[in-house]
């Protein structure tokens, strides 16, 4: 569902928005800006989901024991 909202800008950032987004296409565009800032996913699922990718976590644990060795090998 969607809802309205009105907002009060700066004319020359309301024309900026007509000349380079679109009259038909500021919601989805201020939309897509906002929405990582103030909805927050379901990290549970986010991370079981990304567990699921088994190329994905094979190079995460590639990348991590290969990190490891490196600090194995460090001086203080």
């Amino acid at each position: 569902m969607h809802k309205k909202l009105t907002v009060t800008i700066d004319e020359e950032v309301y024309e900026g928005l007509h000349k380079y987004i679109g009259q038909r296409k500021i919601s989805r565009f201020i939309e897509e800006l906002v929405r990582p800032h103030v909805v927050r996913p379901n990290l549970e699922s986010a991370y079981a989901q990304m567990a699921r990718d088994r190329k994905r976590e094979q190079e995460a644990l590639e990348w991590a024991e290969l990190t490891f060795g490196d600090i194995g090998h460090e001086t203080a």
